[in-house]
């Protein structure tokens, strides 16, 4: 039997300490909120564009109530390195006194030009360090939020497969209520394909009867 690497968080919280209010408070996010803004134009599948995707990912951090500051820092940027054309790294190490830390989280999270999408997610489970695994399961969730208003039944189907066969052992390393979350979001997508009989008609083309 596979000896888990990380004790995975059970606990969730229903509202912040005063601790972790603190925390957030004496936090400076704004140096790499406005690194950020440089991916308004970058518009999404599922509509909107990737800045917001970067607030939702934070938010969902918190959320779960992780306070780390270098994992929000990297929550805001994680997706500037691989979506901004020319993006200069050292804006990320020059942001503050952890920006190094920020950006070797981010580039954990970015995917390498020898990779493929299923290389990339198999690095990350394989390999990444603990705040990656959490990093990538709270951007997989906005993701599969979004992924409600995407009405390509290939590509929802293709993502929940990712989604379980990835991101499921990955939260179940880390967080059992992300794990929770994620299962109920494959469903639901699942579901909708369902409904509107991707699959029956997926069945009938591969039979030759449609």
């Amino acid at each position: 039997m596979t000896k888990q690497k990380y004790e995975m968080k059970t606990f969730r919280s229903s509202k912040m300490a005063t601790e972790q209010m603190q925390q957030l408070r004496d936090m400076s996010l704004a140096p790499y909120m406005q690194l950020a803004t440089g991916l308004i134009g970058k518009a999404r599948h599922a509509g909107g564009n990737m800045f917001r995707h970067q607030m939702d990912t934070l938010a969902i951090l918190i959320d779960y109530g992780y306070i780390d500051s270098v994992l929000l820092k990297a929550s805001v940027v994680h997706d500037t390195v691989e979506d901004i054309v020319g993006f200069d790294r050292n804006l990320i190490i020059n942001a503050d006194e952890e920006g190094q830390q920020v950006l070797d989280l981010v580039l954990e999270v970015t995917r390498r030009d020898d990779e493929d999408k299923k290389q990339f997610l198999r690095r990350i489970l394989d390999t990444g360090s603990q705040k990656a695994k959490i990093l990538k399961c709270a951007d997989r969730i906005s993701n599969m939020i979004s992924l409600g208003y995407v009405t390509d039944p290939t590509f929802i189907e293709r993502y929940c497969d990712e989604t379980e066969y990835f991101l499921l052992p990955m939260a179940l390393e880390i967080d059992f209520n992300m794990y929770q979350e994620l299962i109920t979001l494959i469903v639901t997508r699942r579901r909708y394909l369902e409904d509107g009989g991707y699959f029956d008609d997926r069945k009938k083309v591969s039979s030759g009867t449609k």
